[in-house]
């Protein structure tokens, strides 16, 4: 195998393959839908039988659910029943991903135990209860699993999990080193994912870009919505490079891999929303907020629809929003309120609480905005510092800083974070566009002479 090295980190090389033609497998679980509590399923009973829970009779009509009745029916024949449990508990992880529905992580987690029952040491039900506990982001409890993987076996799919938890909890440099390992061990889809999105957060976009492509390229139309979710990925890093062809491409080959998949409509529709076809985006934008309860959906059509004039409608996806943001995503919705400066004290204590499970970039974010929308100003720039440390470039990032420095009358701090977020103004929603420029505009009107000065 033909191989060339590409560096992950300073310091840190990525050995990546090139031509493989490998199947991405189901245990890829980044860009896992943010912890969701309100679901369309009953709860597994405490106590149950967890074998019986997870055979509970399944009833759909899309290709996931006829896999998942499948392998039902396979396990309760009772040969190699253990197998077909993990298998089972993979097929609901996938459907939760699809279907944006949490209560299939808590059947996936219904089969790894029921696989653990039959044998508690076996690994690969340990890493289906990983990547669980890491898509219902019980970050600390997938890093233990993670570790006890890498002393039973150390394969490649052990670091994958391990570099993705720590990776949640702002631990870039060590999940960078996990990845290396993963990527040495296997160098497949899942690893160019991972690798790329890493690049990403340390403010490598085109680097980021290099890695997906290889990553959609090796992907497979066996495994949909793992593939859909990579070019959602390359179409998002497209995007904010101005590609605008590219992402629109990029948007509509994830829907060829997975119709109906939320995540690839909200890009189209914001791929829409900077070409100026208002009406074509908003029709995906319903589209997808239809599909998820995810805040981050119905912020951007609320956003889109005030834009357009439809205030009736946009009060109306805000009021899902409002109604459903708490328990489906806390960050965004924090986020939310700050941004629109309500409930202030309600999005800072949300902000805050999630800094009990992860202290990544964007929670850094949230908790620096919260403080500004309660005033406290000082300690929102120290953690908006905190949130730029990694160089992400992000735009949301740089408007954030810019407001709060701004604030603090630091007008050649601000104008240099509005310059920034300018840069890459397309991937904010559209009212934070509106703001950024009036925010800006105000830096420049207030910027004194000694601001200037110090600027030189």
């Amino acid at each position: 195998m033909k191989c060339h090295l590409r560096f992950l980190l300073p310091g840190i090389c990525v050995l990546v393959g090139l031509g493989i033609g490998v199947r991405i497998q189901q245990s890829r679980n980044q860009g896992a839908p943010p912890r969701l509590i309100e679901t369309r399923l009953n709860p597994a009973p405490p106590g149950g039988d967890p074998c019986g829970i997870a055979l509970a009779p399944h009833h759909g009509n899309e290709k996931i659910d006829l896999e998942i009745e499948r392998l039902q029916g396979e396990a309760r024949s009772g040969a190699n029943s253990a197998e077909c449990m993990k298998r089972l508990g993979w097929a609901f992880i996938t459907k939760a991903r699809l279907s944006y529905d949490p209560g299939y992580y808590k059947l996936a987690e219904q089969c790894a135990s029921c696989a653990q029952s039959k044998n508690a040491h076996d690994p690969d039900a340990l890493l289906l209860q990983g990547h669980i506990f890491q898509s219902l982001h019980r970050f600390k409890e997938a890093e233990r699993i993670a570790r006890r993987l890498l002393t039973i076996r150390g394969e490649a799919s052990d670091y994958g999990l391990l570099g993705d938890v720590l990776m949640e909890q702002g631990q870039l440099t060590d999940a960078a080193v996990a990845y290396q390992k993963m990527i040495n061990a296997r160098p497949d889809p899942q690893a160019y994912a991972r690798v790329a999105h890493l690049r990403w957060l340390k403010g490598d976009l085109e680097g980021a870009i290099e890695v997906m492509r290889m990553a959609v390229t090796a992907g497979s139309p066996n495994e949909p919505e793992p593939t859909a979710w990579c070019y959602t990925r390359l179409g998002l890093y497209e995007l904010q490079l101005g590609e605008m062809k590219s992402a629109a491409k990029s948007a509509a080959t994830a829907l060829e891999f997975a119709d109906n998949y939320a995540a690839a409509l909200l890009l189209n529709g914001r791929i829409l929303l900077v070409e100026g076809d208002t009406g074509e985006a908003l029709k995906s934008l319903r589209h997808a907020a239809t599909l998820t309860l995810l805040p981050e959906y119905q912020w951007m059509l609320a956003d889109a629809l005030r834009e357009a004039g439809e205030l009736q409608a946009a009060e109306e996806a805000e009021s899902k929003l409002i109604s459903r943001g708490a328990t489906t995503d806390p960050r965004t919705f924090a986020l939310y309120l700050a941004t629109r400066g309500r409930q202030t004290q309600e999005a800072l204590k949300l902000a805050e609480d999630e800094l009990h499970t992860r202290t990544d970039v964007f929670t850094m974010d949230a908790v620096a905005w919260a403080l500004k929308a309660n005033g406290r100003l000082q300690e929102a720039q120290e953690y908006s510092r905190k949130a730029l440390s990694e160089g992400t470039q992000d735009a949301r990032l740089f408007y954030h800083a810019g407001c709060i420095a701004l604030a603090l009358n630091d007008y050649a701090d601000a104008q240099k974070s509005f310059v920034r977020a300018e840069s890459i103004d397309q991937m904010l929603m559209p009212l934070e566009r509106v703001d950024l420029e009036k925010q800006f505009a105000a830096a420049r009107n207030s910027e004194k002479p000694d601001a200037v000065a110090r600027s030189n």
